[in-house]
């Protein structure tokens, strides 16, 4: 694993909606004096409106192509730039192409978020087109996790201590 990150100086944080690729991400760069880019963000900026608006007006299978677009432009640039941590869009990881390049580009890291603090987090929230019916965000939680399951790492996150988070991570064999 070392090696890899060696290589490859990114850290992929991979997880369900709400489980705080984000924040955490963030944090865990500032910690480690990384550069921290996140995928959603960069897709909003680039495209100038907002996921939820690009999953109502072009549908999922036109944004998951354009996600990918993204991915492979911020993968290439982390290679060739300061060592990144990047939180990536919670379908992302599933996609097979998404997967093998962030396998073959840097570790990759599974928040791994249980479904009712993931509900706690994002109650409220208008802007996560997949968390509208209750019963389908259910269903896609638990049909992604296998998926998230092929991450290098998995550290569980069952509450909202980010130091303790951080400290997880900080933790793995990658940083000696």
């Amino acid at each position: 694993m070392h090696t890899k990150l060696v290589r490859t100086p990114a850290l992929y944080l991979v997880g369900f909606m709400g489980s705080g690729k984000s924040t955490v991400g963030a944090a865990l760069a500032d910690e480690l004096g990384w550069h921290f880019t996140d995928l959603d963000e960069h897709i909003e900026t680039e495209a100038g409106v907002t996921i939820s608006d690009m999953f109502n007006e072009l549908g999922e299978p036109e944004f998951r192509r354009i996600e990918h677009q993204m991915l492979q432009k911020l993968v290439r640039g982390v290679q060739f730039g300061k060592p990144t941590v990047m939180a990536v869009g919670g379908g992302a990881f599933v996609q097979q192409t998404n997967f093998d390049m962030l396998e073959d580009n840097g570790v990759s890291i599974w928040l791994d978020c249980e479904l009712d603090l993931i509900r706690q987090r994002i109650s409220g929230q208008t802007h996560r087109p997949l968390a509208q019916d209750p019963v389908k965000f259910e269903a896609l939680f638990q049909s992604r996790r296998e998926g998230y399951a092929r991450a290098d790492f998995r550290i569980e996150v069952g509450d909202n201590n980010m130091s303790a988070i951080i400290q997880r991570i900080m933790a793995l064999p990658l940083f000696d």
